[in-house]
């Protein structure tokens, strides 16, 4: 494979905004044929590297070649006459229109009179969605699917112009594993029928099982490249964070027996079916289940934010009944929400605004905020968790995905919660940003405090949780001991199965 003539190579491509060089004489190969992982932290220059092949922006310095020869990518419509189509991790479809129309969007099928042939927009539009394995009807209004059916149609549109060179940034992290798979045997086809695919993605698990090759970036240079890197996670790690990390989950046994929480038949009108489970002093209890299985119902049900039509749930001992999440906040309970860009954070406001959103009145007197100590406080847990000293200056729209993820944790952790909620907390960002959330995870437990975690990623919940209760259809199947089950056992477990298949695969 290594002998071929690359389809697309980069020749010391550097690239520099203001103080900050994000590409340094960066030399990558993208051969025919085959799935190439561009890898490395929030920061090391992966972006950089897409908009230059997209036309998105143009190096500084450097040559791109095509097929051996010199090109000028000078826009993105150039990128696409030459076969290069981009999924980029924030969406791009309009909500409003149908599936067919997104995948066709500035590509529409025309007449020979020159108007849209709405007929083979529909037909092309379901060949391409069956091609992909994808149950969604053409005429779906694209704003009524999941997260995850969106992310398929991004990837559809790519499909659907018959891209030679297809960029994909991030594109598992909305999906499920029954979509991830579905994903990955679709990009295997289309490695078969000669598509060159760069690949970037946080999920190092999957980077092991589908890329063929792989190139590591650190601080805008190369650090590793095809044919130096052993395409396995440890490998990986050591090379994007340059040190070797022994321990990826660095997990410790906090839980005591003492109950905390119960709940007992939760219903809610947005799909709680039969919810229980009890919760721990010190407990990681994780939630698994596919995509749309319910868990993040279940989390918006236990803090106010769905009203319970069933069901009760018990604090302390005490029953409660939470009409709202303010009550939620006041009884002791967090949730670190699934989309952080959109129900978590005030992307105008700095860190400081953002932590202390949740609790103002500590920092009040005759309804006047005390700026001064507003600062100390965030500046004490800016400090504790390690957010970049950025967040004390600048807005958050202008922070990784890790310090951002860590500033919302670092809310609850200002309003002193005793039950967190962490609906995929490491989605979306880096390996180191991931560790430090797993060990902020420790900090919690040993400190008393219980955690309640949902993840797709099945290897992070297997070994962050101390128990897993498996969702299905919005009720609570089973609880196991994390320890008692394989990565092959969630995954079965969590599937539309039996009750006969969780005995067997429970036994």
């Amino acid at each position: 494979m290594t002998t071929a003539t690359p389809l697309w190579e980069f020749v010391d491509i550097s690239k520099a905004y203001p103080g900050v060089l994000a590409n340094d004489k960066v030399r990558i190969k993208l051969l025919p044929g085959s799935i190439h992982g561009l890898l490395g932290e929030n920061g090391c220059g992966k972006s950089t590297m897409i908009k230059t092949l997209s036309g998105v922006q143009q190096p500084d310095s450097g040559q791109i070649l095509h097929n051996g020869q010199p090109v000028t990518i000078s826009d993105p419509q150039v990128a696409r006459d030459h076969g290069i189509a981009t999924v980029f991790q924030e969406f791009s479809i309009v909500p409003t229109l149908s599936v067919g129309e997104n995948i066709f969007l500035g590509n529409m099928p025309r007449s020979r009179f020159g108007v849209i042939d709405w007929a083979k927009v529909h037909s092309e539009a379901a060949r391409v969605l069956a091609e992909m394995d994808v149950d969604v009807s053409p005429d779906a209004i694209t704003g009524t699917l999941s997260v995850g059916e969106q992310q398929l149609v991004e990837i559809a549109k790519a499909v659907a112009m018959d891209a030679r060179m297809i960029i994909l940034d991030e594109p598992t992290a909305a999906l499920g594993e029954d979509e991830i798979e579905r994903l990955h045997q679709l990009l295997r086809n289309m490695r078969g029928r000669g598509t060159s695919i760069l690949y970037v993605s946080h999920r190092l698990d999957e980077v092991e099982r589908i890329v063929d090759e792989v190139t590591i970036l650190r601080g805008g240079k190369v650090v590793r490249a095809s044919g130096e890197t052993e395409i396995n996670v440890s490998e990986i790690v050591s090379a994007m964070v340059g040190e070797d990390i022994g321990e990826h989950y660095p997990k410790e046994q906090n839980a005591t027996a003492e109950v905390v929480m119960e709940a007992h038949g939760l219903a809610t009108a947005s799909g709680v079916t039969d919810a229980s489970f009890a919760l721990h002093r010190g407990e990681v209890l994780g939630l698994g289940g596919v995509l749309g299985s319910g868990r993040t119902e279940i989390a918006r049900a236990l803090f106010g934010t769905d009203e319970l039509s069933a069901g009760q749930l018990i604090l302390n001992g005490k029953p409660v009944r939470f009409r709202r999440e303010m009550d939620a906040i006041r009884a002791g309970l967090a949730l670190v929400p699934e989309n952080r860009k959109y129900d978590g954070l005030f992307f105008n406001f700095r860190a400081s605004g953002n932590i202390t959103a949740a609790s103002l009145g500590g920092l009040s007197r005759l309804g006047v905020l005390n700026l001064k100590a507003e600062e100390q406080a965030t500046h004490d847990l800016i400090r504790d968790l390690e957010i970049s000293t950025q967040a004390e200056e600048k807005t958050v729209n202008f922070l990784s995905g890790g310090n951002q993820q860590k500033i919302v944790i670092a809310r609850w952790l200002f309003s002193d919660s005793d039950i967190l909620i962490l609906d995929e907390p490491t989605q979306g960002i880096d390996i180191g940003a991931k560790i430090a959330v797993y060990k902020l995870i420790n900090k919690l437990t040993r400190a008393g405090k219980s955690i309640i975690l949902i993840s797709s990623d099945h290897d992070e919940l297997l070994a962050m949780s101390d128990r897993i209760a498996i969702v299905q259809h919005g009720a609570i199947t089973r609880t196991v001991e994390a320890s008692d089950l394989t990565h092959d056992d969630l995954v079965r477990a969590s599937a539309d199965t039996t009750e006969t298949n969780l005995e067997e695969v429970f036994a």
